[in-house]
């Protein structure tokens, strides 16, 4: 069975509907015990697309970060982010679609038309959008904005790690890993976990 690569298929579509700016909208960072959920719309430029592109999980480290630095030298990107206290405050679904919103906002370029990464569409967007399930192996904008935000996000965790050391969050992005689940037991939380999910709220009130 051949590997199935995304193609530029739902951009060329929307594209002869009518509408110039077509962004993909990915988010990163629903399953993690800390830190921020982090989306990435991205415009990518019809005439300079980035060979290999693929959804971020099924890329190497070298050949993702290789990929972000084209992404971002030949598209239109932007990157935001739900901090921990709207997670928490909103729960997790709503503050991914609250970044996705504000990665769509932060665009240099205004998108007439959005490819939404799973079967949900964020409330309160200007431009259509279509929401596209599997979409970052599917579509590649889509596949690009998943890129750049996995590698943003990747590098708040490796920061935050230095802050807090001992969790692992440089290697496990803040997932619940043995070690990262061994730490809060020894270490206990941080500012940076969501106090909301169920492994952290059972350290709060044990007992």
């Amino acid at each position: 069975m051949t590997k199935m690569l995304p193609d530029f298929s739902f951009e060329e579509a929307a594209i002869a509907r009518g509408h110039r700016a077509v962004a993909g909208v990915d988010e990163v960072g629903r399953g993690p015990l800390c830190g921020p959920v982090t989306a990435a719309a991205v415009i990518l430029d019809p005439a300079a697309l980035p060979a290999g592109l693929n959804d971020s999980k099924k890329l190497s480290e070298r050949r993702r970060l290789a990929l972000y630095e084209e992404i971002l030298a030949t598209a239109v990107v932007s990157v935001a982010h739900a901090s921990v206290e709207e997670i928490d405050r909103l729960n997790i679904l709503h503050a991914s679609m609250l970044a996705m919103r504000r990665a769509v906002e932060g665009l240099s370029v205004r998108a007439d038309h959005l490819l939404i990464d799973g079967n949900r569409i964020p409330d309160g967007l200007e431009a259509s959008a279509e929401a596209v399930v599997k979409g970052d192996a599917r579509a590649l904008s889509i596949a690009a904005a998943s890129v750049v935000a996995k590698t943003v996000r990747d590098r708040i965790m490796v920061d935050l790690a230095q802050q807090h050391p001992g969790y692992g969050w440089e290697r496990n992005a803040g997932y619940g890993t043995k070690q990262h689940l061994a730490a809060l037991e020894k270490l206990g939380l941080t500012p940076h976990h969501r106090r909301s999910f169920k492994p952290i709220h059972n350290i709060l009130y044990q007992g």
